[in-house]
């Protein structure tokens, strides 16, 4: 038993200098220290957060004195306190800002009380006993588009933002050190490639760390990451279209097009015909069902496809996305349902669904390195923090490399 001194909240910035949570939680066995990020594209049925002064006073005033002498080995029964006090249906109350910083201090410190590794905690939480692990694999991040990339629409170079959010290379080595090896390969090489086509000015990077050169072409962006490659084998591709961010008024804007349901669904079996692609995530607006189920039906047996924005780590929304076979992949989200608890839940539930799982970070983050250990306590199939150029993403990857050599 391990019971609850004090939790105090307060403020810090993330990695777009936009201010967000850390609680520090105090128990018998030390201090644990745990932050929530903050999402750019976010889906509208994501858990509520509100202004960060509050969720802090929401915090110290409301939440520390209920947990005060709480064994935080009872994670279930904190979360569910958690959410008995906020009462509504989405944690507009408390904030799940608020709510999930708690959820995660008190995880980390149950892990501490058992004197064991936090991932196999999180493991213990999610099947109810010790079990072996494994690491996911790294979905990396190195060109950004959409949402992620700081810039107009139209900018002064006069050319529109790539219309798709995420680039990603998976290189499927024979382990995870290799396969960061491998991206640091490709990513230097796709620099080199960005400043001898667009000079040295534009190797600005997106919010999560991968290139943002001045193409709007999705075709464009898919070769230069091809050429990048260069020799790399067992390298695949995986697309975070974010698909609501380009979509209006029944249409879809992409590549200087407006394209019906069916355009857009032709436009996706092209790519995946030509390049390498084994992943696509939130290929249609997220309350577009007609465009997953169609492209499930069409693509679902060759690649996944995965609802983020559809499915926003949310039980409810995942059960109905399987009924109706709206996807085979579930992003997971720490901060889009907010404890620790429904993110096990969640991930439970789409495992017994044969879906595959990624763990995945936000674009303004934080140096908290949680979702590493959760991606391997969950068993999750990938993870998803970025591209290895910025420190706010490395931290995860450093812990990832650093569970790695304990689980040899």
């Amino acid at each position: 038993m391990s019971k609850i001194k004090s939790i105090v909240a307060r403020e810090i910035k993330d990695s777009r200098g936009n201010p967000t949570i850390e609680v520090e939680l105090e128990t018998d066995k030390g201090i644990f220290v745990d932050s929530v990020p903050s999402g750019a594209s976010t889906g509208v049925n994501e858990a509520a957060v509100v202004e960060v002064q509050q969720a802090i006073k929401n915090v110290n005033e409301i939440i520390a004195p209920k947990l005060k002498g709480q064994d935080v080995l009872n994670q279930k029964a904190i979360d569910n306190l958690l959410i008995e006090l906020d009462g509504t249906e989405n944690k507009s109350k408390l904030g799940a800002n608020a709510i999930l910083a708690v959820s995660l201090a008190v995880c980390r410190a149950g892990a501490a009380s058992k004197k064991i590794p936090l991932y196999q905690h999180i493991s213990e939480l999610a099947v109810g006993r010790r079990t072996s692990h494994r690491l996911p694999m790294a979905m990396f991040n190195i060109l950004n588009g959409g949402a992620h990339v700081r810039r107009t629409p139209s900018d002064s170079r006069g050319v529109d933002k790539l219309a798709i959010q995420e680039f990603m290379v998976i290189p499927d080595k024979n382990s995870f050190a290799e396969s960061l090896i491998s991206c640091n390969k490709i990513f230097n090489n796709l620099k080199e490639n960005i400043e001898k086509n667009f000079g040295k000015e534009n190797l600005d990077l997106g919010d999560e760390g991968g290139f943002a050169p001045p193409i709007s072409n999705i075709e464009q962006a898919l070769y230069l990451l091809k050429n990048a490659v260069d020799g790399e084998t067992d390298v695949k591709f995986a697309l975070d279209c974010a698909a609501s961010e380009f979509y209006k008024d029944g249409k879809y804007k992409i590549d200087g097009r407006e394209l019906a349901r069916t355009e857009l669904l032709e436009f996706y079996e092209d790519l995946v015909k030509r390049f390498d692609i084994i992943s696509i995530e939130d290929p249609f607006s997220q309350e577009d069902w007609q465009g997953f189920e169609s492209i499930v039906r069409q693509l679902g047996e060759k690649i996944t496809i995965v609802g983020d924005d559809l499915t926003t780590t949310n039980i409810k929304r995942i059960k109905e996305a399987h009924n109706k076979l709206a996807c085979n992949g579930v992003i997971l989200k720490l901060n889009q349902i907010g404890t620790v608890s429904e993110t096990i839940e969640a991930c439970n539930l789409a495992k017994s669904y044969g879906w595959k799982t990624i763990v995945s970070h936000r674009s303004g983050e934080t140096m908290d390195n949680f979702i590493a250990d959760l991606a391997v306590g969950l068993g999750a199939d990938f993870l998803k923090a970025g591209s290895p150029a910025k420190e706010e993403r490395m931290v995860k990857y450093q812990r990832l490399l650093e569970i790695e050599k304990e689980l040899k």
